[in-house]
């Protein structure tokens, strides 16, 4: 199975590079895209955006709601890419459409799938450590599972500052960490928060994490932060113990 996570914010130059270095890399001699815009209302926007921003990384992008026959599309792809936005909405189209089990067959047949953001929320088993508002109601919250644990975008540590002139001042909302301490109180899964701009390339029995470092989330633990390639003490290419 090959399966690549990215956690978003690649919007710096440096950060579209590596992106694009990886989605080479991972999709070798592919030169077409099944692009999934459903976790934004307007997909034609996003395609062009993605363009316009170098997030394609010069493959071309065959977005999924031109095709009539969107199951048709999956079976028929090369490899797949399921961009950002609301997790909610994406997980619902999904489920509407028919999506769940024809993608994930194909992933676990070895269609190369890339996820961003929301992308990565629905890779994992449910899309409950989502960042995002439940602004529609999916059948439910199962998701793809094509990885045996839960992805938390966008994450960061501690607690958040905004901006007032030229003061930062507290804000006393949940961090993520507390966030994510709550999930485990109900459930179980290992949670994987990823840091802007980190990838998670995961290919038969390797797993590596680029870009940016991860924090690990384990029932019953406390977090363990993992650093990306390249940074002392990174981990070897091989499956993470704790979470298969």
């Amino acid at each position: 199975m090959k399966v690549m996570l990215g956690s978003g914010g690649f919007r710096t130059p440096e950060r579209v590079a590596l992106l694009a270095e990886q989605m080479h890399s991972f999709f070798g001699p592919i030169r077409k895209l099944l692009f999934v815009p459903y976790a934004l209302h307007d997909h034609d926007a996003y395609a062009r955006a993605m363009i316009e921003r170098g997030i394609h990384a010069g493959y071309e992008l065959d977005g999924i709601h031109h095709h009539a026959d969107p199951v048709a599309a999956v079976e028929q792809a090369e490899a797949i890419f399921v961009g950002g936005g609301n997790t909610f909405r994406l997980l619902d189209t999904l489920y509407r459409l028919h999506l769940l089990e024809p993608i994930q067959r194909r992933v676990r047949g070895g269609l190369p799938y890339l996820g961003i953001s929301a992308g990565s929320n629905v890779a994992g088993l449910t899309i409950k450590t989502t960042n995002d508002m439940p602004i529609v109601q999916p059948p439910c919250f199962d998701a793809l599972n094509l990885v045996p644990f839960q992805i938390n975008p966008h994450y960061y540590q501690g607690q958040a500052f905004l901006r007032h002139g030229d003061e930062y001042q507290p804000h006393f909302g949940e961090t993520r960490d507390e966030r994510l301490r709550e999930f485990h109180e109900m459930n179980d899964t290992p949670v994987v928060g990823l840091w802007e701009a980190g990838i998670l390339r995961i290919e038969g029995e390797q797993m590596r994490l680029l870009g940016a470092p991860a924090r690990l989330f384990l029932k019953g633990r406390e977090p363990l932060d993992v650093p990306h390639e390249g940074q002392p003490g990174s981990r070897p290419p091989a499956l993470w113990p704790e979470l298969y």
